[in-house]
């Protein structure tokens, strides 16, 4: 048995949210609700943002991002498992192990509404069980850790299939690690449902350190509504208005995929590990359309969404008869990004990656680095195990990305990232990331505010904390004051636009909503006050948004950010000589420069002056670098 105790609470009434948060110690097997602070929930709202005010009382300096003082915690928002549509997401963070910074990550699905229907907006964990362990959640019963010792080895599949089976009920919603997980690679995921993934900074190796497998939920409750007929009627609009949407057509229509049929023309897809964006006829075999005439099953949806961006598809050359299909992300990673155009290598490695719990961006990215010093000469079969890493070659990375989950041969190297990677070999300037985190594929040549993006972003590199190049493609938002424009203008106005686009990013990530959505501003705010009863004018929204992105910042200085990690690579900041943005080099110099001065940071230490941090709010949260005791 293992022991452990519950001490349940009475949640706290407020609409929009359950009330109460479970409190999990791994440690010593207690459990205990602990209720909501109203006053947090309005000024963070939910998801990354009130999962970072909770970090906030509990990280230090010294805190071990793999040791059992690292809070994990998962977080839902207020739209979620309501009938809002595409709010059916759920953030995960703690620190990272892979920057040591703030990291977090958010997952689609159903598991983020389950956990809202099995009575909680969200789960503490601390603590290291003393054996490998799993945490069933149910609405109708006491919390309770069972004994993984069984599961502990398995996939992310197979882990939810047994779970099912034991609970005896195909509807319960299982977040779990693989064995990326287990065997603490430091870009493992949290995975739920048919290839969804909490996949960022590493938050997988996190959970394996706590010996903690899997998250069971399961439950009826329904969400605290402060005005349902109000409420009805404002998700009826935005329902329709993302049925209509043009954006969302297209997601619908092609996935995220759909930039690979975008992208090119436009010098937004990096290739040959960000050496250029010609894809030398790449974009001819991996495309939408490619993906939908050859291998589409169904379109698969999240909880509640129109959209149903995701896939399920077959690939009959592996003997894989269905698996969820590849993201844009993920097929660039095992694509263009090493010279390959074999759309269904590029599928099937991201199936892996899933099976595995591994990060698909940071995994083909670090595989993309091992390919290029093995053609720069600065590696050879020797250090890759006989692997021969040949441009355009997928199959050699295929083969490391399950070495990389289980930490065996050359994969146990690679499963610390790039950063680390090329600094084993004396090769720093060659890894592309920022903050020790791996860049994403959108690249900063055909849309230079991206660049500041990935430089500032709270988790590293981040094309999910603002997404520049959507904007770019012809969105608008008049309350935000959001345009499109010249994708190259790096001037104070647009620096302080990209500083809008974050913050937006900020809040639709703290709701949580999906960013394929967009609903229109005075919508939101309807649906906000339908829901929670706040009366937020657009400024009200906007001075959220920014708290938000300035606590993480703030958090981020306390855990020893500086001013000289806002930087990119060489690499990515230099001219192509061919290809759409032939010519342009992004002078990220200049543009931090202006960013700086539009969020009113302070160049010597990177974080918002004292004034700033008064109006928004912040003022109790001093000097980003002062303890403070937990309350």
């Amino acid at each position: 048995m293992i022991p452990q105790s519950f001490t349940p609470a009475p949640p706290r009434p407020l609409p929009g949210y359950m009330g109460k948060i479970l409190r999990v110690d791994l440690t010593t097997g207690r459990m205990w609700d602990e209720p909501i602070r109203e006053d947090d929930a309005e000024q963070f709202v939910g998801g990354s943002g009130l999962a970072a005010r909770y970090l906030w009382d509990r990280l230090t300096p010294e805190t071990d991002p793999l040791g059992p003082e690292n809070p994990l915690i998962f977080m839902t928002g207020p739209l979620v498992g309501t009938a809002t549509p595409a709010a059916g997401r759920f953030a995960v963070a703690a620190r990272s192990p892979a920057t040591g910074l703030l990291g977090e990550a958010n997952s689609g699905g159903y598991w983020g509404p389950e956990l809202r229907r099995a009575g909680y907006d969200g789960i503490i964990i601390t603590g290291q069980a003393s054996r490998p362990v799993w945490l069933e959640l149910r609405e109708d019963a006491a919390p309770r850790l069972h004994p993984a010792d069984d599961l502990w080895g398995l996939d992310m599949y197979e882990t939810q299939e047994v779970i099912r089976e034991f609970m005896g009920d195909n509807r319960v919603r299982v977040a779990c690690i693989g064995p990326a997980g287990e065997n603490l690679v430091l870009f493992a995921g949290v995975m739920n449902d048919h290839g969804r993934a909490a996949a960022r900074t590493g938050l997988g190796a996190v959970m394996g350190s706590k010996l903690l497998k899997a998250i069971a939920v399961r439950g009826k409750a329904k969400v605290p509504i402060f005005h349902p007929d109000e409420s009805k009627q404002v998700v009826r609009e935005l329902t329709n208005h993302v049925v209509e949407d043009l954006t969302a057509q297209m997601m619908r229509l092609g996935g995220t995929m759909l930039n690979m049929d975008l992208g090119p023309a436009l010098g937004d897809v990096p290739a040959f590990y960000y050496t250029t964006n010609v894809l030398d006829g790449i974009e001819d075999k991996i495309n939408a359309g490619e993906l939908s005439d050859h291998y589409l099953k169904r379109h698969v949806p999240c909880f509640r969404c129109p959209i149903a961006c995701g896939r399920e598809i077959r690939l009959p050359r592996t003997g894989e008869e269905v698996v969820d299909g590849p993201e844009y992300e993920t097929s660039v990673s095992f694509g263009p990004i090493i010279g390959s155009d074999d759309l269904e290598a590029a599928a099937y490695a991201g199936h892996l990656c899933n099976k595995f719990g591994l990060d698909a961006i940071s995994t083909g990215s670090t595989i993309a680095l091992a390919y290029d010093l093995f053609n720069a000469g600065v590696i050879d079969e020797s250090v890759t195990g006989g692997l021969t890493l040949a441009w355009g070659d997928p199959q050699p990375a295929i083969k490391l990305i399950e070495q990389i989950a289980y930490r065996r041969g050359f994969g146990d190297l690679l499963a610390q990232g790039a950063a680390r990677v090329a600094l084993h070999f004396g090769a720093p300037e060659r890894a592309v990331h920022a903050k020790k985190l791996e860049l994403p594929y959108h690249d900063i040549h055909a849309y230079a505010g991206q660049g500041v993006v990935y430089a500032t972003s709270p988790r590293g590199a981040d094309h999910m904390a603002g997404d520049v190049y959507h904007w770019e493609m012809g969105n608008e938002s008049p309350e935000l004051e959001i345009a499109y424009g010249d994708p190259h203008d790096e001037s104070f106005e647009k620096m302080a636009m990209v500083a809008r686009i974050m913050d937006f990013r900020a809040m639709t990530n703290s709701l949580i909503l999906c960013h394929f959505e967009d609903a229109p501003i005075p919508q939101l705010l309807d649906l906000i006050h339908s829901i929670t009863g706040w009366t937020w004018s657009v400024e009200d929204f906007r001075a959220t948004a920014t708290r938000i992105f300035e606590l993480k910042r703030l958090l981020n200085a306390r855990l020893g950010m500086t001013p000289a990690d806002d930087s990119l690579p060489e690499r990515v900041l230099k001219a192509y000589d061919e290809g759409p943005t032939a010519g342009y080099a992004p002078d990220l110099a200049t543009m931090l420069k202006h960013y700086y001065a539009a969020r009113q940071w302070d160049p010597a230490t990177g974080v918002a002056r004292a004034e700033r941090l008064a109006e928004l709010g912040l003022g109790d949260f001093v000097a980003p670098f002062a303890n403070q005791s937990k309350r």
